[in-house]
């Protein structure tokens, strides 16, 4: 065989490669089967990130009121707090016998709240009187031996003059009404101290029960019976250090903290408005009690006391509340707006329309709003689409869009 035939035999024909890399038709299935793996790749990253829930601020819609909103020259948020409470307990330590409240029980001043085992402080009183009772006791004898010695120093003196009796006898009955005298009074000293014994002894004998301090409202039961407390903590978490909690309702009171950029709008005495979070539609008139004159370096705000010119039972401690401090007094009889107030930040352009953000459940849902014209101060007027308690996103993120997955963080 010549050298041509051999090159022959080595030669690979067309068909031969084709089908030996697998052919033609089968890369349009490689393509396919690539791009649907890079398809599922992107889904579970869009699953991974996209529904990642995006955290934002929110705050509350509410309703204007009856000409207040329109004098408000700012707003901020605080808790109702209560600048009378108490948690009471006894003087002394002792074993509970009775416990005469429970939370939300109303009480006066002086009214008994709970008692004490009192057997040994009883024996000790009656002990320290009985000791009381003996030293007064003794100071009648040593008054009555005190007349009777001057009675004999005044008969002797007599009976000297006349030459009956010697002078050393006269002068013994005085130097005995002397001696009387000075026991008497060491006698009373002593009684003074045993009355006061007994008073101590009084004193922790009433200690055993535990009286309100004022009047007010029973806000939490921290003892039951069969407990020990104590004016002291101690070790082991088995002495309790009170009975209960009372608040007195009528010193309630809102701090909010205002920005410290904004604390030059805020006098003391100027006219606001409070509305809790539980209670959207309801106004409260208030004012300004005092401007506390310490900042808050973290926050970089200021805590102002609000009085509540009105008292209701509504109003608990630690509730959320929001305060517009007003230029003037609301007028009852002006009009009320329509609608509800948001913060101006919460308003943001999507697509060339304004809208806000309303928090449902964990979901973002967007919807567009119409603002009135007029500005009341932070706060922007929504005649409609969003109603007063709402939860709208303040400074809304780019990336924030209808349905969302989103998470609250506090102010």
């Amino acid at each position: 065989m010549d050298n041509a035939d051999l090159l022959k035999e080595l030669r690979i024909e067309r068909h031969q490669r084709e089908d030996h890399a697998g052919g033609p038709a089968r890369w349009p299935w490689i393509v396919a089967a690539a791009v649907v793996l890079l398809g599922l790749l992107g889904g579970a990253g869009w699953m991974l990130l996209g529904h990642r829930a995006i955290t934002v601020q929110t705050a509350a819609a509410v309703a204007p009121s009856a000409g207040g909103e329109a004098g408000a020259v700012l707003q901020a948020t605080g808790y109702v707090t209560a600048r009378r409470q108490a948690t009471v307990s006894a003087q002394i330590t002792g074993t509970l016998t009775a416990v005469l409240i429970e939370e939300g029980d109303h009480v006066k001043q002086g009214q008994v709240l709970a008692r004490l085992d009192d057997s040994g402080y009883k024996a000790n009183l009656a002990a320290a009187k009985a000791q009381a009772d003996a030293t007064h006791a003794q100071v009648a004898q040593y008054r009555a031996q005190l007349a009777q010695g001057i009675h004999d120093a005044a008969r002797l003196q007599s009976l000297v003059a006349r030459g009956l009796v010697s002078k050393q006898s006269a002068e013994q009955a005085q130097t005995q009404v002397n001696s009387l005298r000075a026991q008497l009074a060491a006698q009373q000293q002593q009684a003074k101290s045993a009355t006061a014994q007994a008073a101590v002894a009084q004193v922790n004998f009433d200690y055993c029960v535990v009286r309100a301090p004022f009047s007010g409202v029973v806000t939490t039961k921290d003892a039951q019976v069969g407990e020990i407390i104590s004016p002291l903590s101690a070790g082991g978490g088995f002495t309790r250090t009170g009975v209960g909690t009372i608040v007195d309702m009528d010193s309630l009171e809102v701090d909010v903290d205002v920005n410290e950029a904004y604390i030059g709008r805020v006098k003391p005495g100027m006219p606001a408005d409070a509305v809790l979070d539980a209670y959207p539609d309801w106004t409260i008139p208030a004012h300004v009690v005092a401007i506390v004159p310490t900042a808050d370096r973290g926050k970089a705000t200021i805590k102002v006391r609000v009085a509540l010119e009105k008292k209701d039972a509504r109003v608990v401690p630690d509730m959320g509340a929001r305060v517009s401090f007003l230029e003037q007094k609301s007028k009852p009889t002006a009009a009320v707006p329509q609608g509800v107030l948001v913060p101006g930040a919460a308003i943001v352009q999507r697509d060339n329309h304004s809208v806000v953000f309303v928090i449902d459940g964990d979901k973002a849902r967007q919807r567009t709003v119409n603002p009135a014209a007029q500005a009341y101060g932070e706060l922007r007027l929504l005649p409609t689409a969003v109603k007063p308690g709402d939860s709208v996103v303040v400074s809304p993120p780019a990336d924030l869009r209808d349905g969302s997955d989103v998470q609250t963080k506090k102010p």
